[in-house]
């Protein structure tokens, strides 16, 4: 007997993606993800799944990651019914909301649907997607120094990738006000750390909104250990397309010498080797861990960051070339650039 690996492998990958909109039942509406219903699973009919597929056919998951179990297994959320004939949506709770009857290989796009008994009217709009519409994230790590935010800056400057990072982004709640400023002082002035929850919840706030003008982000300093890692599947889950990890790796002496030079303009009160070994103790205890997770995966590109500023540069330029449009690739550096790769000093930067 065919083993359900096998079956899978003679299956043509989904590729597609789903954005369903303006249903009466708002828990029906978002973006749907290629199913991974585990191939042990059998469906109503007594199909076994494969990852992608439902009763033979393509299926789709929320991509928030919330759904219906079946004897403790997600069921997809958009899936055919070989009983019925039907293509359906399904809520929450795992009851219909949405069907529409047809032998169609997708589900239609171009035919209204019918609501049934959970749903409300009005029935959704339909829309497929052939490439992934999700924002593309690459997570950047490394230790204290190891030139993370200005390998960042160039990304954004001539690349055109949006760069977040963590702290700046809780730095500006708190000093914007309002109730969820209120609530991190409060936690910031008791000695706590904030929840890695609120910070997915800025990272993925900002992220929805800077998706107007890139679809490209690059996350500094990100996640820096395990409870970052759950809090962002919790938060963002597959909403974004997480493509791997860029790890800075330098040598403790050269991020030393790095940190004691910056201390002399950069204002940091941890600037210093005392903070340094501490911020380093930690990173390695905490966060290597979480690099070693996505080498696992063989999701983690490795830089050395030791090197000259134009040859890292080089490096992370050409790590992110696949999803970086020709005309940036191709673009002549700017002054800014210039001054933070060290081409041009910043007195000689004139008033872009």
């Amino acid at each position: 007997m065919e083993s359900p690996s096998a079956a899978a492998e003679q299956l043509a990958p989904n590729t597609y993606y789903i954005t369903v909109s303006g249903s009466g039942t708002p828990e029906c509406d978002g973006l749907y993800v290629p199913s991974t219903a585990p191939a042990d699973v059998v469906s109503d009919s007594g199909t076994k799944s494969n990852p992608g597929y439902w009763n033979g056919r393509f299926a789709w998951d929320r991509s928030d990651g919330r759904a219906a179990l079946r004897n403790g297994k997600p069921n997809p959320s958009l899936s055919y019914s070989n009983s019925y004939k039907a293509w359906r949506i399904a809520r929450l709770d795992g009851h219909l909301a949405y069907t529409i009857v047809t032998d169609t290989d997708l589900p239609p796009t171009d035919t209204p649907w019918d609501v049934y008994r959970k749903g409300e009217a009005p029935a959704p709009t339909i829309v497929l997607h052939h490439q992934d519409p999700r924002p593309r994230v690459v997570f950047v790590l490394g230790g204290p120094g190891a030139g993370k935010g200005t390998m960042c800056e160039l990304a954004q400057q001539q690349l055109g990738w949006g760069h977040l990072s963590a702290g700046d982004l809780l730095r500006a709640e708190r000093s914007r006000g309002g109730e969820r400023a209120d609530l991190i002082n409060s936690i910031i002035v008791n000695g706590k750390i904030v929840p890695s929850e609120i910070t997915c919840g800025l990272l993925w706030t900002e992220i929805q909104r800077m998706s107007k003008s890139t679809k490209n982000f690059l996350v500094d300093g990100f996640p820096r250990n395990q409870e970052n890692v759950d809090a962002w599947e919790a938060v963002v889950g597959r909403a974004a397309s997480v493509q791997f990890m860029l790890f800075f790796e330098c040598p403790l002496q050269v991020l030393e010498d790095r940190i004691l030079a910056r201390a002399n303009y950069s204002g940091r009160k941890d600037d210093n080797v005392e903070s340094l070994r501490l911020r380093f103790n930690t990173y390695k205890n905490e966060t290597m861990p979480i690099v070693d997770l996505f080498r696992k995966k063989k999701q983690c590109i490795e830089v050395d960051s030791s090197l000259a500023r134009e040859a890292v540069y080089a490096l992370v330029k050409e790590s992110l070339s696949e999803m970086t449009d020709q005309t940036h690739l191709e673009a002549p550096l700017t002054e800014r650039s210039e001054c933070l790769l060290g081409l041009r000093s910043w007195n000689q930067k004139s008033n872009e």
